[in-house]
C-alpha cells in the first residue's frame, strides 16, 4: 500500500453502457457496507462515466433505479465509429486517471469503455482489475477483442465461472510463472447479484409493465437486438425480424430510435406481430424478461438474466460467451437464418436448470473488494 494512501484506499470504475451500470451496482453497494464496519480500511470509490451509450435520459433512470452514487465525471463520449469513440475515451480519461492515481482501476465487460480504461491504466503504469475476466466466445467480433486485450493489461482478474477461470489459464493468465504476476479469482457473476438486490422491485413493474403494452404474463415472446453483426447488416436484420414476426406470440421488442427506424423500414415484410417499444429501464426489463415465455436475445447479459429467471433463451448468434448456460439446457444458439431461429425457438429447453450454479451465489460483488483489499498495490 502506498504510504500516502495508509488512512484508505482510493479505487475508479470506469463505465460507459447500461450493462455495466448493472454490473456496478452491486460493487457499489459492497463498498458502502464494507465502508460501514467498524474498523474498516476506508474505500473512496469514484465512477467515471464515459457517455459510451449516449442515451443521457435512459442512463440516469438506471442510475436512479439502481442507487448508483452520481459519477464524479461524465464524459459524454458519444456515438461514432469503434476509432473515434476510443480516442475521445482515452483523450478525456487520461488526464483524469495522471491527476488522480486511483490505488485501482475496475473495469467491467466487455465495451469499448472497458478497453479503454485497460489501456490507459497499462500506459499510466496503474494496477486495473477486470470484473467478468476469462470470458470467451471465440469469436473475432470487438467485445472478444476487448475482453482479451483487457484480461491481458489486468492485473486482477475476476472472473465469473470456474470456464471463465480456465480460459485465462489456458492463455498463460495468473499461472505460478505469469511474468506479470497477474492474479485470478473466482468471485461469480456480479449481475446475479444485481438481479437479487432488485427482483423484488422488478416484480412491482410488471403489472403496469404488462397493461401498458397489452400483454399477458407468460403469453409473449421478449427480443432484444444490439450486436453490430445484426444490426449493421440489414439482410441480417431482416432475417431475424422475419423469424420473429412467424411467431405464435406476440413479441415485445425494446428498441434505440435508430434500432426503431430500421424496424419501420422493414414495415412491409412485418405481419404486426412485432411490438417495438422504447429502450426499458432496469426493473421495466426485468420484469419483462420474468414474464415472457421465451427470450431471444444476441446480449449476454439478457442470456444470463433468463437463465436465473428460468426463463427460456434464444441467442441470435453463432456463439455465446457465456456457454454454460446452453451446456445446461437453458438456451439454445439460434444462429441467424431465420429457420434456425425459429427452430430453437420451438425446440424444448431443459427446465429447473438452477440445480446448476456456475455462476456463484450472487455475493460475487463482496467478493471483488475483498479481492482488491488483498491485492493492494505493491
Amino acid at each position: 500500500m502506498c504510504a500516502e494512501h495508509a488512512a484508505g484506499v482510493r479505487w475508479t470504475s470506469i463505465v460507459g453502457a447500461r450493462p455495466q451500470f448493472v454490473k456496478l451496482a452491486p460493487v457499489c453497494r459492497a463498498i458502502e457496507a464494507h465502508n460501514r464496519q467498524l474498523g474498516s480500511l476506508p474505500i473512496e470509490h469514484s465512477i467515471i462515466h464515459t457517455g459510451q451509450h449516449y442515451d443521457r435520459e435512459l442512463a440516469e433512470l438506471f442510475f436512479s433505479q439502481m442507487d448508483i452514487p452520481e459519477p464524479r465525471y461524465n464524459l459524454a463520449v458519444g456515438s461514432g465509429t469503434h476509432g473515434t469513440q476510443i480516442a475521445r475515451m482515452l483523450e478525456r480519461i487520461e488526464p483524469i486517471l495522471a491527476t488522480e492515481r486511483p490505488d485501482w482501476i475496475i473495469i467491467y465487460g466487455d465495451t469499448n469503455s472497458t478497453l479503454a480504461g485497460a489501456l490507459l491504466a497499462a500506459r499510466l503504469k496503474l494496477p486495473v482489475a477486470h470484473v467478468e475476466a476469462g470470458c470467451r466466445s471465440g469469436d473475432t467480433e470487438p467485445e472478444e477483442q476487448n475482453r482479451i486485450v483487457s484480461d491481458h493489461l489486468s492485473r486482477l482478474l475476476l472472473a465469473p465461472s470456474e470456464r471463465a477461470v480456465e480460459n485465462l489459464k489456458k492463455e498463460g493468465l495468473g499461472r505460478e510463472n505469469d511474468p506479470h504476476a497477474r492474479r485470478v479469482a473466482m468471485v461469480g457473476d456480479v449481475m446475479y447479484d444485481a438481479l437479487l438486490q432488485n427482483r423484488r422491485l422488478a416484480e412491482q413493474c410488471a403489472g403496469p409493465m404488462l397493461e401498458r403494452f397489452n400483454l399477458t404474463s407468460k403469453q409473449y415472446y421478449l427480443l432484444t437486438i444490439h450486436r453490430a453483426e445484426n444490426t449493421d447488416e440489414v439482410a441480417q436484420f431482416r432475417r431475424i425480424l422475419d423469424a420473429a414476426s412467424g411467431l405464435d406470440l406476440p413479441v415485445l421488442f425494446p428498441a434505440h430510435p435508430r434500432t426503431q427506424q430500421m424496424v419501420a423500414a422493414l414495415r412491409a415484410s412485418l405481419n404486426g406481430n412485432i411490438r417495438t417499444v422504447a429502450p426499458l429501464g432496469y426493473l421495466e426489463m426485468l420484469a419483462a424478461e420474468m414474464h415472457a415465455c421465451k427470450i431471444l436475445t444476441d446480449s449476454g447479459g439478457v442470456q444470463k438474466d433468463a437463465f436465473y429467471l428460468e426463463v427460456p433463451c434464444v441467442t441470435l448468434r453463432d456463439k455465446t460467451e457465456w456457454p454454460e448456460t446452453v451446456a445446461v439446457g437453458a438456451n439454445r444458439i439460434g444462429s441467424s437464418t431465420v429457420e434456425s431461429i425459429r427452430a430453437a425457438v420451438a425446440a424444448s429447453h431443459s427446465q429447473h436448470w438452477l440445480t446448476s450454479t456456475p455462476y456463484g451465489d450472487g455475493t460475487a460483488a463482496a467478493k471483488i473488494v475483498s479481492e482488491l483489499l488483498v491485492s493492494a498495490r505493491n
